[in-house]
Formats: C-alpha cells, structure tokens, sequence
C-alpha cells in the first residue's frame, strides 16, 4: 500500500467571500464544492482545485465568520507548496501579484507569497512527471496555471518522532532536502519540519487545520489496522461522504487525515459543470437543509460573469 501524495488540505478562514475572491479570482482555482464542515454544520467547508476536483489539487476552508488572526507554531503546517510548469510561470505570477497588489518574494527558483489572512504558500517548478491539475481560468493560461500539491512545510513537537512515524509507518522515502515524500502509482507529494518558533500557535483564520494524503477504499481499513496496532489514538472509520477518512496525530502534533479517492463529488449525480455552483450536503444532513442553509454566507458563483473561455 502507498499513499497517492496529498488528498487535501484543509485551513481556515474567517471571511467566505474574500476567500473565493483570493482563490478563485486572483489564484485561478476552481470552487469545487461548497458544503459544511460536517462535524459542525453551521459552518462552510469551502472546495477549490483543478475542473474535476481530483485529489492532489483540492484546498479546502472552514469559514468561521470574524475568526481572528491565527498563527502556525509546533504541531502546525505553515507553509503550502503548490507546482507550477516552467520558470515561465513564477514570472507570470510575479506580475500577476504585482498587478494585485499581493506582496511576495521571487527567489532561488520558487515564488513566496501569503493569502490575504497571511497563509504562506509557494509557488515551485513542477519536475514530478505527475499529471497536471489545472483550473480553467479566462486571464490565467493552462500552461501557467497552478497544477496541484507538490508539498506542505511543517512544525513539529517531536521532529524524530515525526519521522520515525513517516519512514517506519507510512512508507515515506527521505530525499537529500530532508522531504519526506509520500507517493503512489499516480502522485506523490511531501512534508518537511522546519524548527518551530517559541511562540505557541493558534489554530484560527489563515492557519493549516490538517493535511489529508491520498488513499483507496481498498486500502483503508487495512490504514487502520496498522495504525490500531501502532497503538495511535484515532477517529476510526469516518464517512464523509464525498470520501472516506481516518484522523490522527503524528507525533508531533499535525494532525493527519488519510482520504480516499473514491467516491467523489459526484457521488450524489451532479454533471461535472455544476460542481461548485450549489451548496451539497451528504445525506445525514439533508433534512437540515434550509435551517443549514439560512445560517451560512451567502456566496456568488464565481464563475456566473464570465466570457465564453476561447480554445
């Protein structure tokens, strides 16, 4: 069994609107899905990846209205590394933030810049051979575009610990950048621990709430089993849904989520076009639909306005 790099990634956001705008607007994502975040229905849980909403491309965002500010410390990830496809690219996004007003840094081969409650992501050159997973987007070429997760940046409590959970456990391989590296037969992806700060952290708006990496329906209980064996506290089987899941901490303090690829979200019989344009509710929820749905920001289709994309 290998995991297929990362499922997802899920944060936080204490503005809905501000959020689609950033990442659908400016980064050129796709709002995939917009449902709630199940464990506690009165929030969304916001969806944005490439057009089919495949795993490996899929940042997810729990609003909490007015959160405040959060900051990563140990047992948080701090920064999100996405791919793009040529040095090209970094130069396109350098004057696309620029023209934004979106301050970054272009520097050593990768593009640094934060969302605007200052989640810190980062723009590298894809050398994977992995496919691409790229959102259409009317000003954003596909051959410049975002194409997905390449990796996640790091504090850890227990930084041998969280190592010895990754190679012994998980299958991880440890590269030369000291990358921790999970990949299947589609994708991989990694994470890697930088030194923690002294302050502690504060999960809240513009923090990392976990990482997912990417599994199979087939393999899932087997996850379990050795995660039960390892004597690792966790959620058990949970159905999501839209896919199936595992919660635990590492050892130091990040909290993991394996994730299938299977069913996805158009599980319930929506066409491929109407991802994101509708609040879905897995089914346990369906009654409260319009209590739900009475409680939540409401958000335009940020694609409602646009012109015809041309060929």
């Amino acid at each position: 069994m290998k995991f297929e790099g990362i499922h997802h990634i899920s944060a936080i956001t204490g503005d809905a609107r501000r959020n689609v705008d950033f990442y659908t607007r400016v980064l050129g994502l796709r709002l995939t899905a917009k449902s709630v975040n199940q464990d506690d229905p009165g929030v969304y849980h916001l969806f944005y990846g490439d057009e089919a909403a495949t795993p490996g491309a899929d940042l997810t965002f729990f609003e909490y209205p007015g959160a405040i500010p959060g900051r990563p410390g140990a047992g948080m990830v701090h920064r999100i590394v996405h791919r793009v496809g040529s040095r090209e690219a970094l130069v396109f996004w350098a004057q696309r933030f620029e023209d934004e007003g979106v301050p970054f840094d272009l520097v050593d081969g990768s593009l640094r810049f934060s969302d605007p409650e200052k989640l810190d992501h980062e723009l590298v050159v894809d050398t994977s051979g992995d496919a691409p997973l790229v959102a259409t987007h009317p000003e954003i070429p596909a051959e410049l575009a975002i194409r997905g997760f390449e990796g996640v940046r790091a504090y850890s409590h227990d930084p041998a610990g969280s190592e010895a959970l990754l190679l012994g456990l998980m299958g991880a391989t440890k590269d030369e950048d000291e990358r921790f590296e999970l990949r299947g037969d589609k994708r991989g992806g990694w994470i890697a621990f930088d030194q923690a700060p002294a302050e502690r952290g504060r999960q809240s708006a513009g923090t990392v709430h976990h990482i997912a990496w990417g599994t199979y329906d087939a393999d899932l209980m087997e996850w379990i089993e050795r995660i039960d064996a390892a004597k690792i506290p966790n959620s058990g089987y949970v159905d999501r849904h839209y896919f199936h899941s595992l919660y635990f901490r590492e050892p130091g303090g990040v909290l993991y989520e394996l994730a299938t690829e299977e069913p996805g979200f158009l599980v319930d019989g929506l066409e491929l076009e109407e991802l994101g344009t509708k609040i879905i509710l897995p089914p346990f929820l369906e009654d409260r639909r319009e209590q739900i749905e009475a409680r939540l920001t409401p958000l335009p289709d940020p694609r409602a306005d646009w012109l015809p994309v041309s060929s």
